[in-house]
């Protein structure tokens, strides 16, 4: 935890009801700080709505019926499905049985996507984590074929997303995969479109945030990127910045914690409602950031 000078009272009011929709806790091939259990034990203890599992190599949809079946816990338990190696990439039955399990976001891949694997080997190296254990050698994966134009596997699981009235982001992707892609999508009539971190590795310019605002994407900003922890790239000035170009209505934040060394999910939305406030963000917006936006967004009832 950092210093902070905005009243520990109102952070602790806004915590209440807030929503996290991506967390890292563990088991994981990447180092953990929490597991699932006590990722949902400490929302809960928080009073967050609800908190979204994030692996990027397994389903989430099993462990959060039993989360939710068996803590008796008033925090809602999400889940998720992400398209990397492991799932098969582009795989349509792989998203297909998902959604009929209950995963409210399909991501794109992320760790396999030919963007990431060029970018974290270089300019950003040291900014993902790396897997406990040596894996098969992913080949790197792209949205769109040579000609810029949406792979048809890509445009079948964007039928069963949009089917399914589910939320789905371009994962890690670079910014112009994800223009072509979220054009496809809207086209499809998916109506649940985000992306993470714009800013990081998709490398899309504070104009593309804007654009892709306009075409109704919403932005999910990683709060690790913003606290101290591993992963911290961006100041205040960065901060207003990304949101000023999507808009408060636009934009919500995930913790992207559980991770070894870094604050755990509910002491980064902690940090950041705090950080919202002496930016001089209303309690009104910052509750719009941290709880109901994201709460609209993934459907919750």
């Amino acid at each position: 935890m950092t210093m902070t000078t905005a009243d520990p009272a109102r952070v602790e009011a806004l915590l209440k009801g807030s929503v996290d929709l991506h967390i890292h806790s563990g088991p994981s091939l990447h180092p953990r700080k929490i597991d699932h259990i006590e990722a949902l034990n400490e929302a809960d203890d928080a009073g967050m709505r609800a908190i979204l599992l994030k692996d990027h190599y397994y389903p989430t949809m099993p462990l959060a019926t039993l989360l939710n079946t068996n803590m008796g816990k008033t925090t809602e338990v999400l889940s998720a499905i992400v398209l990397n190696h492991p799932l098969g990439g582009f795989n349509p039955s792989a998203v297909d049985y998902a959604l009929k399990q209950g995963a409210r976001i399909v991501w794109m891949p992320t760790a396999h996507a030919e963007n990431h694997i060029i970018k974290t080997s270089k300019d950003l190296k040291g900014k993902f984590p790396e897997n406990t254990k040596k894996t098969v050698e992913a080949a790197g994966l792209r949205l769109v074929d040579d000609k810029g134009v949406v792979l048809d596997e890509v445009k079948q699981i964007l039928d069963l997303i949009a089917e399914g009235d589910a939320c789905v982001s371009a994962g890690h992707h670079h910014v112009d995969e994800a223009f072509p892609f979220y054009e496809e999508a809207k086209a499809r009539g998916v109506t649940r479109m985000f992306l993470n971190h714009p800013t990081y590795v998709n490398a899309a310019t504070l104009d593309q945030v804007t654009e892709l605002a306009n075409m109704g994407v919403k932005m999910e900003h990683s709060i690790c990127m913003f606290i101290p922890s591993t992963f911290t790239m961006f100041d205040d000035a960065h901060l207003k910045e990304v949101i000023d170009a999507a808009g408060v209505e636009n934009s919500f934040f995930g913790s992207d914690l559980g991770q070894t060394g870094n604050p755990t999910p509910v002491e980064g939305m902690r940090l950041i409602i705090a950080k919202l406030l002496e930016m001089g963000y209303s309690e009104e917006d910052t509750r719009a950031m941290t709880a109901t936006n994201a709460a609209d967004f993934v459907g919750l009832k």
